[in-house]
């Protein structure tokens, strides 16, 4: 009787810690992420990062990552102008959001980029030390953005020296002594 209870007692903790584990990763450290004034920044070829002006902003953010940004908006600037007056951004990789977060379908955005119907443009490079905002936008104006891995950060975040032509990473946070 006694290995019943003990059983019972490791899968009802198993199921209560895969619960747990389940909601953090899916809900518990999202938070919405404030409209920025209307705006979202993207990167002229000249290297300057312009503020531009976007409607029906609605993103999600989270501090337990650098790379769970998701944001869907419109852009009222045509891809020709935009191509003319923005960085482009090579090899996009849209990063699924989570399934709550329904105006952000990775899959399609990828598809889009794939295809050519949509563009990818710098939002704005090392947003965080070695993560990039990606800014995919459509002909009929609808926008998305996430943040990836920029080679810098793949070099550095696997522990080797940052590339020539990379910023200084930034200092580990001190460990305590004891």
């Amino acid at each position: 009787m006694t290995g019943k209870i003990l059983a019972g007692v490791i899968v009802i903790s198993a199921l209560i810690a895969g619960a747990a584990m389940y909601y953090l990763q899916v809900y518990g450290f999202y938070e919405p992420v404030a409209d920025e004034a209307g705006t979202v920044r993207l990167t002229t070829f000249d290297g300057q990062v312009q503020d531009v002006p976007v409607d029906g902003f609605e993103g999600i953010d989270a501090t337990s990552s650098p790379i769970r940004y998701r944001a869907c908006f419109t852009l009222p600037l045509s891809q020709a102008m935009m191509t003319e007056t923005y960085q482009t951004y090579d090899a996009p990789e849209p990063l699924i959001a989570p399934n709550w977060f329904d105006c952000f379908d990775a899959e399609a955005i990828g598809a889009a980029l794939t295809d050519g119907s949509a563009i990818a443009f710098l939002g704005e490079e090392n947003v965080h030390y070695g993560i990039d905002r990606v800014i995919a936008h459509f002909p009929d104006g609808r926008a998305f953005a996430w943040h990836q891995i920029n080679a810098c950060g793949e070099v550095v975040f696997d522990g080797n020296a940052a590339p020539e032509g990379c910023p200084t990473p930034p200092e580990p946070a001190a460990q305590g002594t004891e």
